[in-house]
């Protein structure tokens, strides 16, 4: 369960290869899986305080955030834990998270609908039709490329450059934790040039939070 006072990593699962279906779901607190490879679908689905990394095999000759290396609805349903990926995610990422934390290099269409909870950094290209639904959470997306806006749905959500030093803090600490996980060439890359690269993220905000903000 959730409370079972398990230290974060007291259970570390290393696999190589291609993940099935459902790689981590209702993960509890405690377990880390760590894949060198990529994963199916409903990664993460409905986590519940476990940790997930995946990353390319040692070696690929891929640019990982430029290829797909886990699956559609990843964290579907999430209340809690991490997801750290050093690749793009399909389609519909994090519908229905309401608590997880997770950085991608890019999501396919409907990324983050329905989200209630949690935080999304998207270091890369967003799908159509970001942010439907959202009603709580927060999601960072570097749109590197300038097309992010296109991509947003504006019903529930907006979007601003960063401005407070707090939520920068937060942004700056999950692309350090992505990148000590994954080794991320881009998180490095992005870290180290942080003047220029900070201008280039989005904050994505839902309406109903607006007057709860810190």
């Amino acid at each position: 369960g959730m409370n079972n006072s398990l230290q974060p990593d007291h259970l570390t699962v290393k696999l190589n290869g291609s993940a099935g279906q459902s790689l981590g779901a209702f993960a509890a607190p405690g377990l880390k899986l760590e894949v060198h490879g990529d994963a199916n679908d409903y990664v993460g689905k409905g986590l519940s305080g476990g940790m997930i990394t995946v990353r390319p095999p040692l070696g690929s000759p891929l640019v990982p955030h430029e290829n797909t290396i886990i699956g559609n609805t990843v964290l579907y349903g999430a209340t809690a834990g991490r997801l750290f990926a050093n690749g793009r995610a399909g389609e519909r990422f994090c519908v229905r998270n309401s608590g997880a934390i997770v950085v991608v290099e890019g999501c396919g269409s409907n990324g983050c609908e329905y989200m209630t909870g949690g935080q999304a950094v998207i270091l890369g290209k967003v799908g159509d039709n970001f942010g439907a639904g959202m009603t709580g959470g927060m999601a960072f997306i570097y749109d590197e490329a300038g097309c992010f806006e296109s991509r947003a749905n504006p019903e529930n959500i907006v979007w601003i450059r960063l401005a407070s030093e707090y939520w920068t803090g937060v942004l700056k600490g999950l692309l350090e934790d992505h990148l000590a996980e994954t080794r991320s060439p881009l998180a490095e890359d992005v870290l180290r040039n942080w003047d220029e690269t900070a201008g280039k993220f989005w904050q994505v905000c839902p309406k109903e939070m607006l007057e709860r903000l810190a």
